[in-house]
């Protein structure tokens, strides 16, 4: 314990986390009556209302998302399953990818071409991806959290003076009151992240699964650490500028999935739009604040640097997205509609995969009939 004690006394050095001459005592809500300070011990609050996010989640996703989407005739099966062969199971159980190191060997072992274990692959990986109505509810749900979170963002911040202008985060700080409403949006943001964190391994997978992954870790530590050394002003920008292009996006994936690609191109261009604006515009003028009008108005100390390299990190993330919207841009007017699906599961299976999977003879699909699937578990044969 006395080594436990030791360690947070040196982690929360007061020199490092708060301006000259404050102490984590002159910030304590408890030996404050006229200013109300954030309270540390809050930051416990967002764990079980995580929890209560994701049920209110799975209850509005399954009573009421699914019956829409299904009336929308989206799809609620998978593609069609391999038969069963142990010994491509357990390979596949091993490798997330099939490269020719590992097909040689299987062609040898389970005299099978390569075109056929190939399919065999793209059908076993087929298993694995969710279903689109499942990607739908999930899409609708995002898009209904997010467009909740600005405009109650945007309620609780429209009278905020810094708001309108930055520098308001930086005067008289450490002492700034933490207002009622913006405590609940803090806690609710903060929950939201949580459930995101938790629901990443059994949601949608992504192929970005750990920038999203990262991102939201990212997203945690800047809060929580905001509300630890009362920084909750600017932490709230950060928020709500977070939320705006996100509705759109998620407008866009489930759009698509429901067929209505015409709607889906227009709010995906409005969604490039102000993704444009807001992460790669206001966002960057929230960190030029941090780095460049704080230290005019307050002494220098290192928590600057802490903050400012946690926020550039988050812009990295938004500049590599930035690049990913942008090829599906430049593939959306190519193709005339938009393909692909940005920031979303990799590899996915189109409605056109039962085409891929068909073996081509001649330049001509090779006849079903002509194939014997009779992959057997425990001595596979050849197929003819």
């Amino acid at each position: 314990m006395d080594l436990l004690r030791k360690f947070s006394e040196t982690f929360w050095n007061e020199d490092v986390w708060l301006p000259p001459n404050i102490t984590w005592k002159d910030i304590d809500p408890r030996n404050s009556n006229e200013i109300v300070y954030t309270d540390y011990r809050h930051l416990l609050w967002p764990i079980p209302m995580s929890f209560v996010i994701i049920l209110l989640r799975f209850i509005i996703e399954r009573y009421w998302i699914t019956p829409i989407g299904r009336s929308l005739g989206i799809k609620a099966t998978k593609a069609k399953a391999p038969l069963s062969n142990t010994v491509l199971e357990a390979t596949y159980s091993k490798h997330s990818k099939l490269n020719h190191k590992i097909i040689v060997p299987l062609t040898k072992q389970l005299d099978l071409s390569e075109r056929q274990i190939e399919r065999w692959w793209r059908r076993r990986k087929a298993q694995d991806k969710p279903t689109t109505l499942k990607k739908f509810c999930e899409n609708v749900w995002r898009c209904m959290y997010y467009t909740y979170s600005f405009i109650f963002g945007a309620i609780v911040m429209w009278d905020k003076p810094w708001l309108w202008d930055i520098k308001q985060c930086w005067y008289n700080y450490p002492h700034q009151s933490i207002l009622n409403d913006v405590w609940w949006y803090y806690m609710i943001s903060m929950a939201f992240y949580w459930s995101l964190t938790f629901s990443q391994c059994f949601d949608n997978k992504r192929k970005d699964f750990w920038q999203m992954f990262i991102h939201h870790v990212l997203t945690l530590v800047l809060i929580s650490l905001s509300w630890i050394c009362n920084l909750h002003r600017v932490g709230s920008l950060v928020l709500i500028v977070h939320d705006f292009a996100d509705i759109f996006l998620e407008a866009a994936k489930f759009l698509k999935y429901a067929s209505l690609q015409k709607a889906c191109d227009i709010v995906f261009g409005v969604f490039t739009v102000s993704w444009l604006v807001t992460r790669l515009g206001l966002y960057p003028r929230i960190i030029y604040s941090s780095t460049i009008e704080a230290p005019q108005i307050l002494p220098m100390y290192p928590v600057y640097y802490i903050f400012n390299s946690l926020l550039i990190m988050l812009l990295v993330l938004h500049l590599i997205w930035t690049y990913m919207i942008l090829q599906v841009v430049v593939q959306t007017i190519k193709a005339g509609q938009m393909e692909g699906d940005v920031r979303s599961s990799s590899d996915e299976v189109s409605d056109s995969s039962e085409n891929r999977d068909k073996p081509m003879h001649n330049g001509n699909a090779e006849s079903p009939k002509k194939e014997n699937h009779s992959y057997n578990n425990t001595s596979p044969k050849k197929i003819n």
